[in-house]
């Protein structure tokens, strides 16, 4: 799809979208269903204990096994209002969701010798009864992430180690970025009113960083929310300087989101 202004004449550039692909990873681990600690610290929380004696860790060349010894009333039973799975080291699956992220088509097409800004956006909800909660991480599936058939649009660069709190380029160059908003929003992206990666705040359109092929975190959170989840809205914007020309065409960008229980 390619834009002309027919007045002017002067060509665009169409940024069509932003693909998004969603996976959903579940964590497995020994844990209690009362949403809470017996012990914790800085650097671990253990969910429940138990007293036993002997057990372990056991192997050979033909098995491997892990018991222990003095419990009863061990393993699974339910019945129409409870489902308990009973026991030392009865391991239990997480429940984990992740709404569909739609693709985001980017508004308004950009001027390609005149420059110009565009923006788009996609929100998704998480629920889980994991009681050390999820992360979301995203990752795009080129560098640069923006791109035509005969042209790259640069992946935003920070200033420093943060997310920048304005998005701001030179007017000779062109740059595509994203940011995060919602309560569970990934402390990077948490701000003071003036910086990033800093206080409680989560200012609208605010903290941009560039799009990676490596996973970048951008959602955590260190609890359960079930039943309701947490609606989270990713933000991206391109914008070409007026002193830049990019050349025309339409540009995609294609990500994937993933979503781990911990």
């Amino acid at each position: 799809m390619l834009n002309k202004d027919n007045k002017k004449q002067i060509k665009s550039i169409s940024l069509q979208s932003v693909a998004l692909c969603v996976i959903v990873l579940i964590g497995i681990y020994s844990a209690s269903y009362v949403l809470g600690q017996v012990m914790s610290g800085g650097s671990y929380r253990i969910q429940s204990d138990s007293v036993n004696f002997g057990g372990g860790f056991s192997t050979s060349t033909t098995f491997l096994i892990q018991d222990t010894g003095g419990e009863v009333a061990t393993g699974d039973s339910s019945s129409a209002n409870f489902k308990m799975r009973a026991g030392y080291q009865n391991m239990r699956e997480n429940i984990l969701s992740l709404s569909t992220v739609s693709d985001v088509i980017m508004s308004p097409s950009i001027g390609g010798v005149t420059g110009g800004t565009s923006n788009g956006s996609s929100s998704f909800t998480v629920i889980t009864d994991s009681p050390a909660g999820y992360t979301v991480s995203i990752q795009a599936s080129n560098s640069p992430a923006m791109r035509s058939d005969l042209d790259t649009i640069a992946d935003y660069t920070s200033a420093g180690a943060d997310p920048d709190f304005n998005f701001s380029i030179p007017s000779s160059a062109s740059a595509f970025a994203f940011t995060v908003e919602g309560v569970d929003s990934d402390q990077k992206f948490k701000d003071d009113g003036s910086a990033c990666n800093t206080g409680a705040g989560n200012t609208a359109d605010k903290c941009w960083v560039g799009l990676s092929t490596s996973p970048q975190i951008i959602v955590s959170r260190t609890s359960a929310n079930q039943p309701s989840g947490t609606l989270t809205t990713l933000k991206f914007q391109a914008q070409s300087g007026s002193a830049h020309v990019q050349v025309e065409g339409t540009y995609v960008a294609t990500t994937t989101i993933t979503a781990l229980s911990l």
